[in-house]
């Protein structure tokens, strides 16, 4: 074999990857990239269907998307944040301790050069000139060489102290402009978050103006319950020849009544509890859970679908095989993105009110094959 065509190869035993392990790599990647296009694509039309004409709507759409965005980067930051205090905190144990180490050399040497001048250099010639042996005297100037060496070393190692020192000492002032620099960064972010929860107030009010009567609320309700039947009916299609990540994890169905809820709260709403207005009926249940409190996905999956719905808010549907799919809706914030696996238990999200909901809650619905069934059965009482 030539070496050019060797080279390939060494390079890849090199970074201990397998042309298979690439090859699968980019399979992987480009299956992601498939099913977000998918997804897209799948959004776009679904926002057609509901109209361009409804301005107030896609006017809350886009400031409850941005609220979400601002949120995550404030967790995003918050994160940052912590890292960096527990750097600093690290970098200021280093410091404390390489102070000491320099007081304690610098003692050490203090007391040496003290014990020389109160010796005098006379006393090292009076050795050399006295009458005893010459055994005698080379065994004291060897003592004496020893003594000097020793200090020259301790001289040496203070040295390289005090340069850790200097350098901790640097780091920790670039560490804490870093933190500067991010609390100003998060200050920036919460500003804009205020600023875009008064706009959001602004627009629940007037949608709420807007609809006048309860026929035109039944008709939103049912047209809303509609379009997110056809989404979930798409993302299965679009799901189906996507094949499952490899492990062995345990099938959806085999958790039923073992699964943790995916936020703690009391029910305020229970499954088939008829709605306000009409026969609707609720497909699933909402959790009276707190403002900005975690949202844990309740087994593993991918997640099908991460976006603002209208009726549901900021949205996340999770794909667990088998044709089951978890609903997490009204959300404050989205962690996750179309395509991601996630595990059981993982934050996914946080709690919020978007979608126009006039309280704080999260919708939660367990769906196989598109069709709504109790959470309660499922999860742990």
């Amino acid at each position: 074999m030539s070496r050019p065509r060797l080279l390939p190869l060494l390079l890849v035993l090199l970074l201990g990857v397998s042309p298979l392990d690439a090859s699968e790599r980019q399979a992987k990647e480009a299956e992601l990239k498939q099913l977000r296009e998918r997804i897209t694509a799948l959004q776009q039309r679904l926002q057609k269907a509901r109209g361009q004409h409804d301005a107030l709507r896609n006017e809350l759409r886009t400031t409850e998307r941005r609220i979400g965005e601002l949120n995550r980067n404030i967790r995003r930051l918050d994160q940052d944040l912590a890292e960096r205090r527990r750097r600093q905190e690290k970098l200021e144990g280093e410091e404390r301790s390489l102070q000491e180490t320099v007081s304690a050399q610098r003692d050490y040497l203090a007391a040496q050069v003290r014990a020389a001048y109160a010796m005098g250099r006379q006393e090292y010639l009076k050795i050399l000139l006295n009458q005893q042996s010459p055994s005698t005297v080379g065994r004291v100037v060897t003592y004496y060489d020893y003594l000097n060496q020793a200090r020259s070393e301790r001289i040496t190692h203070l040295s390289v102290t005090i340069n850790e020192l200097e350098r901790v000492q640097r780091e920790l002032g670039a560490e804490a402009e870093r933190l500067r620099t991010l609390r100003e960064q998060r200050a920036g972010e919460k500003s804009a978050l205020e600023q875009g929860r008064l706009e959001r107030e602004e627009l629940v009010r007037r949608l709420k103006a807007e609809i006048e009567s309860e026929d035109q609320r039944l008709t939103g309700m049912r047209r809303d319950e509609e379009q997110l039947k056809e989404l979930i009916r798409a993302l299965a299609d679009a799901l189906s020849d996507i094949p499952a990540e490899a492990g062995n994890r345990k099938p959806f169905a085999s958790l039923k009544g073992k699964m943790q809820w995916p936020a703690s709260g009391p029910l305020l709403v229970s499954y088939g509890s008829p709605r306000k207005l009409g026969k609707l009926r609720w497909s699933g249940v909402m959790i009276g859970a707190q403002q900005g409190q975690e949202v844990r996905t309740i087994s593993h999956g991918r997640v099908a679908f991460a976006d603002w719905l209208r009726g549901y808010g900021l949205l996340m549907i999770i794909d667990h095989g088998d044709g089951y799919m978890s609903l997490y809706g009204h959300n404050q914030s989205l962690y996750k993105e179309t395509g991601d696996w996630v595990e059981a238990g993982e934050t996914i999200a946080s709690v919020g009110d978007s979608g126009g909901l006039d309280r704080v809650g999260l919708y939660f619905e367990i769906r196989k094959n598109g069709r709504p069934t109790d959470p309660v059965r499922w999860c742990r009482r």
